[in-house]
C-alpha cells in the first residue's frame, strides 16, 4: 500500500511591519517663557478722529482778553530793559517817549492777539500831537499807553486819564479801558494808590489801571 505523505500545515504570511515613526523634534531648553502670538485684533468699522492740536500762539476768540493786556503792560519794563542791553557794537533801543512807548506795546500786543485796532485821535491835552489807542475784543477793549516824564504832575496825568474814560465811555462797542502808564524812573510815589483812584467797575463800563513797573 502505497504511503501517503501528510500535508504540510499552512505557514501563515508574514504579518505587515509597522510604519516608521517620524524622528522627534529635539527638545528646546529655554530661559524665557514662549508666548503665543496675539491675534491681529479686527479694526474698527468706526475709528474716532483724532484731535487737531493748534500750533498758533495767538488768543482763541472766546478769550478773556482784559488779564492777557494787563500781563503784558506788566512785563513791559522787562522787555524795555533788555533791549537795553543788546551786544557789543549793537546800538541800543530805548524807550525815550509815549510814541516809543506804543510802538513796543503794539508789537507785544502781536505776540498775543491777531486783530488789533487802532483809534488815531488828537487829545486836548497833547497840543496837537496824535495818539493811537489799541482796540482788542473787537473794540470792546480799549488799550492806551502814558509815560510819566519831566513836569507832568500828577494832577495832569490823572486828567488825562479821565479825558480817555470819558471818550471810550461813549464809544459805542466799547466796555472796558485799560490804560498802561509807563513809569521807568519812579516818578509816581504811590503808584498802587493811583491804580485804587483811577479803577472802577460799573455794569456798562470798567476801567483798569496798570502802572509798572512800581
Amino acid at each position: 500500500m502505497p504511503i501517503v505523505p501528510a500535508p504540510s500545515a499552512a505557514v501563515p504570511p508574514p504579518s505587515p511591519s509597522p510604519p516608521a515613526r517620524p524622528p522627534s523634534e529635539p527638545v528646546r531648553y529655554s530661559t524665557t517663557q514662549d508666548v503665543a502670538p496675539s491675534q491681529p485684533s479686527t479694526p474698527s468699522t468706526a475709528s474716532s478722529p483724532s484731535p487737531s492740536v493748534s500750533v498758533s500762539n495767538a488768543t482763541p476768540p472766546e478769550a478773556d482778553h482784559l488779564p492777557i493786556a494787563k500781563n503784558i503792560c506788566q512785563r513791559f519794563h522787562f522787555v524795555a530793559r533788555q533791549l537795553r542791553l543788546r551786544g557789543e557794537y549793537r546800538s541800543s533801543v530805548s524807550v525815550e517817549d509815549e510814541s516809543d512807548v506804543q510802538d513796543l506795546l503794539h508789537a507785544l500786543l502781536r505776540v498775543q492777539f491777531d486783530d488789533i485796532g487802532t483809534d488815531e485821535w488828537t487829545p486836548e491835552y497833547t497840543n496837537g500831537a496824535s495818539r493811537t489807542t489799541f482796540l482788542l475784543n473787537h473794540d470792546r477793549l480799549a488799550v492806551v499807553a502814558k509815560k510819566t516824564r519831566a513836569g507832568l504832575t500828577m494832577t495832569d496825568l490823572k486828567d488825562q486819564v479821565r479825558t480817555d474814560i470819558e471818550r471810550y465811555r461813549a464809544r459805542g462797542r466799547c466796555t472796558s479801558l485799560l490804560c498802561f502808564i509807563y513809569d521807568p524812573d519812579g516818578r509816581i510815589g504811590n503808584p498802587r494808590g493811583i491804580e485804587s483812584e483811577l479803577t472802577s467797575t460799573s455794569e456798562q463800563f470798567t476801567v483798569d489801571i496798570v502802572v509798572a513797573p512800581k
